[in-house]
């Protein structure tokens, strides 16, 4: 990679993106949100950072060690939230390419202070920073994969931020794994400072790749919008295509010339719903985390070890090949996200997942129970199955295409800063829970994933196939909630009684509306 544009256009430049900036972003993520579970047990890291020593210390001592070891982990999401919130100001004044940088930057340090520490505190530091650039990251990147996307292939495209992610729990889990065979501190060190070679690549590339050609049409960058979209699309910069492309975005853009982007309004519905479209986003980021996907795929070898009672190298083992099992399971979302559709997809993995939860309490109820044990881990190996069918990737591809273009960066950023604080809960809470009150912590998430299909059929509109302009088009001129949802399922969109087949684009549809509204 250098410093010039890439020629490449069309699928190949999507390839290309995926490869060099979003494989890496994500696999940061999965890789550093579960990288410290797998070694906190570890006796060389017990020795190294004494104040959370859970393996030679005892009784009241480890429970207090076992708290602040929680916070510690959590720290992670702390800089996360932080970094995330972030885009809400900076995301539209410096462009999603330099977002992306500063993100990786940030892990890169981050991650160079938590492989070199000898004190807690540098840990700590180490590890809020990491979590600051993947916050950056984790905010930015969907909103400009979904902006330079295809409308039909726009959820496959996004949907890889999931797999790459499991990709990153199935790295660290193996890792973890091979560095546990060796001596000294080489066992957490060398785990920990193999993320810097992510952070290089995106470091590296990042400027390689045109820009979001929605946010050069807003900065008023037209040429350099028609030359992004004609590399994204494949097609000639005078192409009908490109035109028809451009000038929906633009028409979207004049709308809101005149309109100043106030993060209030987000609280305020008005004419395009923008609280109804924030809420959404909001709790789609709550599902995610409350449904127990993140207490999976961070604390599977605690859960193995302690709450089943299984040896050291059992645990990791098994923990690997949940998270191996995990990453497989993505291609069910590739195929399904869309095929079936994100509403289906959100549906089948919540009630999958909660349904785990149920299982998964009831059998570490029993104590010392060998058979237990077993129906345990298969039903954490089946929620692995049921969590990226519908969240891991489509709740920031979903998120960023119900945001409107002038706050889709500060709804996209507030709502996974959101997502961020859930985990740093998850995080802070689950060492001592499953310690404490056992069996009964999976309660919580069972209830939690029982309600996601209920709220998801009623409240969640479908947005699968169309173009981020004819969904903004959607929510502005259908005066009701339940409506927008009955319609978004079907294959025409109803704007004030009357049909618009899918696939026009803005512009024609505006201009239709407008026509039909005068006679």
């Amino acid at each position: 990679m250098t410093s010039q544009t890439i020629k490449s256009g069309g699928d190949t430049l999507l390839i290309l993106q995926t490869i060099f900036i979003v494989a890496p972003s994500f696999i940061l993520y999965g890789y550093n949100l579960s990288g410290l579970g797998g070694l906190v047990n570890l006796s060389t890291w017990a020795s190294t950072f004494s104040e959370i020593d859970t393996v030679f210390t005892t009784g009241a001592t480890k429970t207090h060690d076992t708290t602040i070891q929680g916070v510690v982990v959590a720290c992670f999401t702390l800089g996360a939230i932080v970094g995330s919130f972030s885009c809400t100001f900076f995301g539209d004044t410096f462009g999603r390419k330099k977002l992306m940088f500063s993100g990786a930057l940030f892990t890169l340090i981050g991650t160079i202070l938590q492989a070199s520490s000898f004190e807690l505190a540098q840990l700590i530091v180490g590890r809020v920073i990491l979590g600051t650039g993947v916050g950056q990251l984790s905010a930015t990147v969907p909103v400009w994969q979904s902006e330079c996307s295809k409308p039909g292939s726009r959820g496959k495209h996004v949907i890889m931020d999931g797999v790459f992610m499991a990709v990153g729990y199935f790295l660290e889990s193996w890792i973890n794994l091979g560095f546990y065979f060796t001596s000294g501190t080489t066992q957490w060190r060398a785990p920990i400072a193999i993320s810097t070679f992510f952070s290089l690549a995106i470091l590296v590339s990042v400027f390689s790749f045109p820009e979001s050609p929605r946010w050069l049409a807003r900065m008023n960058r037209i040429d350099d919008a028609r030359s992004a979209l004609s590399r994204y699309k494949g097609e000639d910069e005078q192409s009908d295509a490109v035109a028809a492309e451009l000038s929906a975005i633009e028409a979207a853009c004049e709308d809101i010339q005149s309109q100043k982007a106030s993060l209030g309004e987000m609280l305020t519905m008005g004419n395009e719903k923008l609280a109804y479209r924030f809420g959404l986003c909001m709790l789609l980021q709550f599902f995610q985390q409350m449904c127990g996907s993140n207490l999976v795929s961070v604390y599977s070898t605690i859960i193995y070890q302690e709450n089943l009672g299984l040896s050291s190298i059992t645990a990791r083992t098994l923990s690997g090949g949940m998270l191996t099992f995990k990453l497989l399971s993505c291609s069910v979302a590739f195929w399904s996200i869309d095929r079936l559709g994100r509403r289906a997809c959100f549906m089948i993995s919540g009630a999958g997942m909660g349904s785990c939860m149920v299982a998964l309490a009831v059998t570490t109820s029993f104590k010392d129970n060998y058979g237990a044990s077993i129906a345990a881990a298969f039903f954490l190996y089946l929620f692995c199955f049921f969590t990226p069918i519908g969240f891991l990737g489509a709740n920031f591809l979903y998120c960023t295409e119900v945001a409107p273009l002038r706050l889709r960066s500060s709804m996209s950023s507030i709502s996974t800063a959101n997502h961020w604080i859930w985990n740093f809960v998850v995080n802070m809470v689950t060492p001592i829970a499953i310690r404490t009150i056992g069996w009964k912590y999976y309660l919580v998430y069972a209830c939690i994933g029982a309600t996601i299909p209920i709220v998801v059929f009623l409240y969640f509109p479908e947005t699968k196939g169309r173009t981020l302009e004819e969904l903004d088009i959607m929510f502005k001129q259908i005066p009701s909630i339940r409506e927008i949802v009955k319609v978004s399922q079907q294959r025409q969109i109803i704007y004030d009684d009357y049909a618009m087949p899918s696939g026009k684009s803005a512009v024609e549809m505006k201009e239709d509306v407008q026509e039909t509204e005068k006679v």
